[in-house]
């Protein structure tokens, strides 16, 4: 199965040229390091940035500049920074062409659950209910199961949404899949995966026609 650098720079190769896109926090954040060559696209953070360049090598650090999840990040020629209703202001007037978000749980129709799980402390839901609201294509980056193994695809999220039928693909540890209405397609495996693995592991409705190629890095 894949890491979460995998699973980034597989996610990587949706990205067109051209676009802006917005990466959310954890696995999101590391397809910066996988822009492929040739493709010109502009990050947009929600703390107020448009031109955020892959994380700094270590010893480079400047601690002004962060990115939404307070990382050090870096900036790319042409950057340019402006405060939060700006930033907002682009993302509810559907200027992001692409969202890359994690999430805790997503339904086999777009559901997904991504800020708060009962019980525990939470500092807010941030920006992901804009994102989700306002974005034209919303990829999820996350591991296809819970740390007790239990899918994190599901028929219907347990927990509180995020959004409503928003999701188009999902990049797991071990396949990429599309929404579609009649549930999860499987698109991709990751290598050594089987396609009776990803069933097992996939609680929703999965739709697998054909042979399924494996993932290319």
């Amino acid at each position: 199965m894949l890491d979460k650098n995998q699973i980034a720079q597989r996610i990587a190769k949706e990205l067109k040229d051209g676009f802006y896109v917005n990466l959310g926090i954890g696995i999101p954040t590391l397809v910066a390091n996988y822009i492929p060559e040739g493709i010109n696209v502009t990050l947009q953070s929600e703390n107020g940035l448009l031109g955020m360049g892959p994380f700094p090598l270590e010893g480079e650090e400047d601690p002004d500049l962060i990115n939404a999840g307070k990382q050090t990040i870096t900036t790319l020629p042409g950057s340019s920074f402006f405060d939060s209703a700006i930033s907002f202001g682009m993302i509810r007037a559907g200027k992001v062409d692409l969202t890359v978000l994690g999430a805790m749980e997503v339904s086999e129709n777009g559901d997904i659950a991504s800020w708060k799980i009962p019980g525990k402390l939470v500092k807010g839901m941030g920006g992901a209910m804009d994102l989700v609201a306002s974005a034209k294509n919303i990829i999820v980056a996350m591991m296809h199961t819970n740390s007790k193994g239990e899918s994190k695809l599901l028929k219907k999220c347990k927990l509180p949404l995020t959004g409503i039928n928003c999701v188009k693909k999902i990049v797991t540890d071990l396949a990429v899949l599309e929404i579609t209405d009649k549930g999860f397609r499987l698109l991709e495996k990751a290598p050594g995966i089987s396609v009776e693995e990803i069933k097992n592991k996939t609680e929703a409705n999965l739709i697998c026609d054909g042979e399924i190629p494996e993932m290319k890095l």
